[in-house]
């Protein structure tokens, strides 16, 4: 898990893929961090993401970096613990704290589970990780 966090990290920006209905639906996200050995992303309650994610947790992302790509399958899972909240937003001050506070009853994580992420190149063999 550690080294897909770290993909990310590097990437700055990932686009994560929900469905609502038949219609799939990707949006840009940029903030992920580690809390309790799991992989959280945020994402604002008032959203429609939130309630796509709420309907049907299972979600992709992809992101590119230095001629690599990812693609991450998992299910996302609601945490409305103040401390994963405080987790992200410490991980991710600088751009969170624009936007959200830790109890401004908007700012909402979720961590991911029975991931699997696919790292891949035009010149290797991709490599799965489990997580």
């Amino acid at each position: 898990m550690k080294e897909v966090l770290d993909y990310l990290k590097a990437c700055g920006t990932f686009y994560l893929a929900t469905n609502e209905g038949d219609q799939p639906r990707v949006r840009p996200f940029g903030a992920v961090c580690e809390f309790e050995g799991k992989l959280y992303i945020t994402t604002n309650n008032k959203k429609n993401v939130f309630a796509q994610m709420k309907k049907n947790p299972k979600v992709e992302i992809s992101a590119m970096n230095k001629g690599t790509w990812i693609r991450l399958e998992a299910e996302a899972v609601h945490d409305d613990r103040r401390e994963a909240r405080e987790a992200m937003m410490e991980d991710n001050k600088a751009v969170l704290s624009k936007m959200y506070s830790v109890d401004d009853g908007i700012f909402e994580v979720l961590y991911l589970k029975n991931a699997t992420a696919t790292i891949c190149s035009f010149t290797g063999e991709p490599k799965v990780i489990k997580f």
